[in-house]
């Protein structure tokens, strides 16, 4: 398991119930398997922003920030990433059958779903080689 660098994700994480801690826990081990796995991705940084943990490829520039934290109103948890980037649209196109999604900025699980890991971690890695495919005009 990766150490947490930043002592505020660590709070975040050491607040979250335990049934959703162990699955946030998965989720943010997946995050940064996928970026190591992912050519051109580079280190991550891992901070809070919106109070929520959040990966960003400041090393690379690669990509989009991805956010993940629970529901506000159900034992569910999420994986976000930025609204504006047409994103969840194109997961929506490639998955739309394997997930839940919420609106334009977010992936959705109950905590006690199976997670589709291998498709999460395509998304993930397409969500940290955005800005990368963008510049080069290259589609998923």
């Amino acid at each position: 398991m990766k150490q947490f660098g930043d002592a505020r994700v660590a709070a975040i994480f050491k607040a979250y119930p335990p049934r959703l801690r162990t699955r946030l826990m998965a989720l943010r081990e997946l995050v940064f398997d996928t970026a190591a796995r992912t050519p051109g991705v580079g280190r991550l940084d891992e901070t809070l922003k919106w109070g929520q943990p959040s990966y960003l490829t400041t090393e690379s520039g690669s990509g989009s920030t991805v956010r993940i934290d629970r529901l506000k109103d159900s034992d569910g948890y999420a994986i976000y990433f930025h609204c504006q980037s047409g994103l969840v649209d194109q997961f929506r196109a490639i998955y739309p059958d394997t997930f839940a999604f919420e609106g334009n900025r977010a992936i959705v699980f109950e905590a006690a779903t199976r997670v589709p890991v291998r498709a999460l971690s395509h998304c993930i890695g397409l969500a940290f080689t955005h800005q990368a495919r963008k510049k080069s005009g290259k589609a998923a």
